[in-house]
């Protein structure tokens, strides 16, 4: 069974990441399983150079796994170059959550939380040109006028209660 998705979306540099620790950790303390999904418009490794996994993936695998007790990571090398879609992602890998919380995917139908800072961008990316029917809540550092509840951008126990109130009960 697919767990609820609520996505953190904002233009870089806002925040998006900062705010995600703070409802991991409170979502986490109240009880909950809670996964992490984070979207990567560009090429990225989490594999260093000469490190067993990386020569095991460079050499030719296809799928490396690395475990442990305390955790476990993988690189899938996807072969036709084409991101598997969310959906694929989430059912693949989140299914033992009780909710995903995800940073970016801002063009998904997905909820979203958008994360606003003045100095960092003026009108809202799900407000702005577009008018994203999927936003849920802004948290931002200014007072705006929306037609969804606005979060002080540090207020994650008030982001909780929604999520909880919406998602998870």
């Amino acid at each position: 069974m697919r767990p609820p998705v609520v996505s953190v979306v904002a233009k870089s540099g806002t925040g998006k990441t900062t705010l995600l620790e703070k409802l991991i950790a409170e979502l986490t303390a109240r009880g909950y399983r809670v996964g992490a999904l984070k979207h990567d418009a560009h090429r990225f490794e989490i594999d260093h150079e000469g490190k067993d996994s990386w020569r095991l993936t460079k050499a030719g695998a296809a799928t490396t796994v690395v475990t442990s007790p305390q955790k476990s990571a993988m690189v899938r090398i996807h072969s036709d170059e084409v991101e598997p879609t969310l959906e694929e992602t989430i059912d693949r890998y989140f299914n033992d959550v009780d909710i995903l919380l995800t940073e970016g995917f801002k063009k998904s139908p997905l909820p979203k939380i958008e994360v606003h800072r003045r100095e960092v961008r003026k009108d809202l990316l799900c407000r702005g040109e577009l008018h994203d029917p999927a936003l849920l809540a802004v948290a931002s550092d200014e007072p705006l006028d929306l037609d969804v509840p606005l979060f002080d951008i540090n207020d994650a126990a008030g982001l909780c209660d929604l999520i909880e109130e919406r998602f998870l009960r």
